[in-house]
């Protein structure tokens, strides 16, 4: 029963992580999907996340829903300065170099952070309290259900926003043939924009949520980053169920690795995945052929 009890703790760890790295990894997915590159930023944002709520509740003050509020609105303007800045005026550069742009704006985003907050680890107070749970013999924080709760709403908003929006019909076609969409008089490069956008917001609520969980500082966002372009490769870089079930695979995997092996390969475990995936089926676990664009 003790080994029973310690696999599920194990799990529900593993899936709470997992969520957060699902959720990086739809951002991951969104901006790949409508530029074709992918965002070695992403991961800056979920730090950002963390790092402007605690700014504005422990400096400022605020109360904790506004500075959330406040932290998602700076992230997510942070992100669409970064495209206008960086990637909008370098519309016909080769992918590589748009990479290479986006690993630059990490560590520009990085250093600021580092020098506006220092080294130090901070953590954010828990949303409603810190008496686990227990289940079946395990137990899970509060706060874990949060992060269940807010990943499932904005997974489901997000299916809905693609597909039953007009804007998210628009980043649709653009992703696919972004010729004919200007054709028909659908603005790409604004959906480019909105695409970055969308996903600076999503890495933001992730960093916030995880927070208080993980504790954050100013270089949270490296490793975060990786893992959630981690599953969004195992999910075939789609912007559906298939990067959400790459994101929880790596938590509970790295959970599992980490509790039954040993926690020194906790990092390395997401990485032998992507390795891993790269060399047996390419193109991600849950698509046929070509993964599925916006």
């Amino acid at each position: 029963m003790e080994v029973f009890e310690q696999i599920l703790q194990y799990t529900l760890s593993g899936l709470s992580t997992g969520a957060i790295y699902a959720l990086i990894g739809l951002g991951f997915a969104i901006i790949y999907n409508s530029t074709s590159i992918i965002n070695f930023a992403q991961g800056e944002f979920v730090m950002l996340g963390g790092m402007l709520t605690l700014f504005f509740h422990v400096t400022l003050q605020i109360s904790l829903p506004f500075a959330v509020i406040l932290a998602i609105l700076v992230s997510t303007a942070v992100g669409a300065l970064f495209e206008r800045l960086a990637i909008s005026p370098l519309k016909d550069a080769e992918p590589i170099i748009l990479v290479i742009i986006t690993i630059g704006g990490s560590i520009l985003i990085r250093g600021i952070a580092m020098l506006l907050w220092g080294k130090d680890t901070y953590a954010l107070p828990m949303f409603s309290g810190s008496e686990p749970i227990v289940l079946w013999g395990a137990t899970i924080m509060p706060q874990n259900l949060w992060i269940f709760g807010i990943t499932l709403i904005i997974i489901m908003a997000n299916r809905l926003f693609f597909y039953h929006s007009i804007i998210g019909k628009a980043m649709r076609a653009c992703a696919f043939n972004p010729v004919a969409s200007s054709l028909v008089g659908i603005d790409v490069k604004y959906m480019v924009f909105f695409s970055f956008a969308v996903s600076s917001a999503m890495g933001a609520v992730g960093g916030i949520i995880i927070a208080p969980l993980t504790m954050t500082s100013y270089d949270v966002g490296i490793m975060l980053g990786l893992k959630g372009f981690c599953a969004a490769i195992i999910g075939g870089m789609s912007t559906g169920i298939g990067t959400v079930a790459g994101g929880l695979i790596v938590g509970i995997l790295e959970s599992l690795g980490a509790g039954l092996i040993s926690s020194g390969y906790k990092d390395a475990i997401a990485f032998i995945i992507l390795l891993l995936i790269l060399f047996i089926r390419p193109q991600g676990l849950f698509v046929k052929g070509e993964s599925e664009r916006v």
